[in-house]
């Protein structure tokens, strides 16, 4: 796995194009701050896409049924292993970190008849 930050001119264009190739996924989101401690947001939903908005400077993870919003984001951190994205971390403008795990769905075996 090799984790690295991107710049945030490539924010918009790179969510644009991996977004595409993450449909089907699952996703689970992290809320990690001193405040706070360590909350799950949303556990193992469908993922419908990932979005930065630059002239509102504001990330989006659209969810089955959640849509969660990061505004003014200050950092992002991608995850690519094996099978392409496996996580983004979000360090929003308060200094929280939004950990967003991805995976595919469990496949059930197919039962015989």
């Amino acid at each position: 796995m090799a984790t690295r930050k991107l710049d945030k001119e490539q924010w918009k264009t790179f969510f644009d194009r991996v977004s595409k190739t993450l449909e089907g996924k699952q996703a689970e989101i992290e809320v990690a701050s001193l405040a706070l401690g360590d909350q799950i947001e949303a556990e193992w939903l469908p993922l419908l896409g990932l979005a930065y908005d630059p002239k509102d400077d504001l990330f989006e993870v659209a969810l089955d049924g959640v849509d969660h919003m990061i505004p003014k984001p200050r950092e992002i951190y991608v995850d690519d292993g094996v099978g392409g994205l496996m996580s983004i971390e979000i360090v929003d403008a308060d200094g929280t970190k939004q950990i967003i795990k991805l995976r595919d769905p469990l496949m059930l075996p197919a039962t015989a008849h």
